[in-house]
């Protein structure tokens, strides 16, 4: 019947900063929040305008105040992406037309959308690439079909399986708001597997979520007025309707991760609540739950998650 939702290393040591639980954090996870941060939602404010596909130039990049100030190489940037199991930024060169010969093959990621994708050799000139967060953004004037592909009837290429995971403290408000809803963020970002090892990262959803919502997208496509779209790593995202959400009428199946809970959803209609006497933790930057929102993820801005 339904599905079990249950299953769910830098490259340099770290200097100063600490993660929630008081752990110092590597520099791979320093520098690649830094970079979440003005990729997906400063960039604007700290004056590197983004292009439609959400590209900066990488020396700009490097420049900025908070990354300059971890002292962030060509090098770091490369291993961020590279030993990210995310796959959060891509890199290309600034002039596409020339074959920079200072790149090298990117190892091939399971989840990428992309062909191929170069990285830069550690003594090349950054002024000679470009970065991008994949997916994230809250930044306006990134569009989703410079960014992104399209999921599409015609193109047969809807994933076997879509779910976005959420938390039980704010499921009550996505259901008395009729559904997911975006937020602060362009999108409502989905997953399409549950990683195999419970500490893995899996991307298009955090990996303490209690709660999996299943979406029929086919069925979203067929009635129309949701636009559908894949990400370089692998996350499925979308707008949503003209209000931003994501209806419950779409929710194929919502099942939980965390014992004492049943089934909520089914074929989008409610059959299930959650027991009273069952507590769900604090999703990461909530205030509160608020209209519906994203699965936990609060507003979206600025928080830049590794």
């Amino acid at each position: 019947m339904g599905r079990s939702g249950k299953g769910a290393g830098g490259h340099r040591g770290g200097r100063g900063g600490k993660g929630g639980s008081g752990r110092p954090q590597n520099r791979n996870v320093l520098v690649s929040k830094a970079l979440s941060r003005l990729l997906r939602h400063q960039a604007d404010n700290a004056g590197i305008k983004l292009d439609a596909g959400g590209w900066a130039p990488l020396d700009k990049v490097l420049a900025h105040g908070p990354i300059r100030s971890l002292k962030v190489t060509v090098e770091d940037i490369v291993n961020v992406i590279t030993t990210s199991d995310k796959t959060r930024f891509a890199m290309k060169t600034a002039n596409p037309s020339a074959s920079s010969p200072s790149s090298s093959p990117a190892p091939p990621s399971e989840d990428s959308t992309a062909t191929s994708m170069r990285m830069p050799d550690p003594s090349a000139d950054p002024a000679d690439w470009l970065i991008r967060a994949n997916q994230g953004h809250s930044i306006k004037t990134v569009d989703s079909a410079a960014l992104l592909r399209p999921i599409t009837l015609e193109e047969g290429n809807i994933p076997p399986s879509v779910f976005h995971g959420t938390y039980l403290a704010v499921w009550p408000a996505i259901e008395a708001s009729g559904g997911l809803k975006r937020m602060g963020r362009n999108h409502v970002h989905f997953a399409t597997a549950l990683p195999e090892d419970a500490a893995r990262e899996v991307s298009g959803m955090r990996r303490d979520s209690e709660l999996l919502v299943y979406v029929d997208i086919e069925a979203s496509l067929r009635e129309g007025g949701i636009s559908w779209w894949i990400s370089e790593n692998g996350v499925v995202l979308t707008e949503g309707d003209a209000e931003g959400f994501v209806p419950c009428r779409f929710f194929k199946e919502v099942v939980p991760r965390v014992a004492g809970v049943p089934v909520l959803w089914q074929d989008g209609v409610k059959v299930g609540e959650i027991p009273a006497g069952v507590k769900g933790r604090v999703p990461p930057g909530s205030r509160g739950g608020g209209r519906g929102g994203g699965g936990g993820r609060g507003k979206g801005r600025g928080r830049g998650r590794a």
